[in-house]
């Protein structure tokens, strides 16, 4: 190998190399939501609807009494987002569509 190439391939792994550090800071724990906020979803207030058909209207309810400012019905086959939003309720349901779980997120 030649000099130049030499010098190509460790000037290349160099810069690889400093590429693949970070002097950012890292945060020490991950953010989790805090205290209820006046826009925050507390499903705990929604816990009653489990085992009733899922409807718009139930839906509805649901977020009003769970503070939530959106809802959604989560089917055994639908597909969601993985993104967290504690201003959302969620209410899974079943095949028959009956609400199994409540939750926020």
């Amino acid at each position: 190998m030649n000099f130049n190439t030499r010098f190509s391939l460790i000037l290349t792994a160099a810069l690889l190399a400093a590429g693949c550090s970070s002097n950012a800071e890292k945060p020490t724990s991950a953010a989790a939501p805090s205290g209820a906020t006046p826009d925050s979803c507390t499903s705990s207030a929604a816990e009653h609807f489990k085992g009733q058909a899922a409807t718009p209207e139930l839906l509805e309810q649901a977020r009003q009494q769970a503070g939530a400012s959106t809802a959604r019905i989560l089917t055994p086959d639908s597909v969601v987002t993985l993104e967290y939003n504690g201003q959302r309720l969620n209410l899974n349901v079943d095949d028959q569509r009956m609400i199994t779980r409540v939750s926020c997120g």
